[in-house]
């Protein structure tokens, strides 16, 4: 009998990194994909329905990844995409040379995945680490990616 020599790829839990919403039910401060990015809503305006019948959403959103901004027009009938977005607090534990975080979450496990983000954020982390503050990094995940949005004093260990 012929040996059969199968190969299966690996795959994920199968969850969507994305779900359908109705334009309509959007909201401010809400997530949707913009140009295949995901976005806050920044802001958004309803036209009024015309000739033709259907009501525009125009919509502005900021990317919560690179802060770059998109803008999108679509009738209000429609389906968009909204990310799944899953936001964790993580504990800093250290800072590489090569500029990596070595981060902890609630049970334990350590990353040394993520970098230290750009711009004054990493600077503020790196600043506030290397003066023996205790902080805490908010690291949001979405699409495939993810980064640290923001930080915050540890105050658990006070307690």
């Amino acid at each position: 009998m012929a040996e059969l020599d199968d190969h299966f790829e690996p795959t994920d839990s199968g969850a969507s990194e994305t779900y359908p919403m109705q334009c309509s039910a959007l909201r401010k401060n809400g997530f949707v994909m913009l140009k295949s990015r995901p976005c806050k809503i920044v802001e958004m305006s309803t036209s009024k329905t015309g000739k033709h019948g259907h009501a525009k959403v125009h919509m502005v959103g900021i990317d919560i990844f690179s802060n770059k901004k998109y803008e999108d027009i679509c009738p209000s009938t429609h389906n968009m995409d909204v990310p799944n977005v899953k936001r964790e607090d993580l504990q800093l534990i250290a800072i590489s040379d090569d500029g990596f975080l070595t981060l902890m979450n609630e049970s334990g496990d350590l990353r040394e995945d993520l970098k230290i983000p750009d711009g004054d954020l990493g600077e503020q982390l790196r600043f506030d680490f290397e003066n023996g503050k205790d902080l805490l990094c908010t690291v949001l995940k979405a699409c495939g990616e993810e980064c640290v949005i923001a930080i915050k004093t540890n105050t658990a260990l006070d307690k």
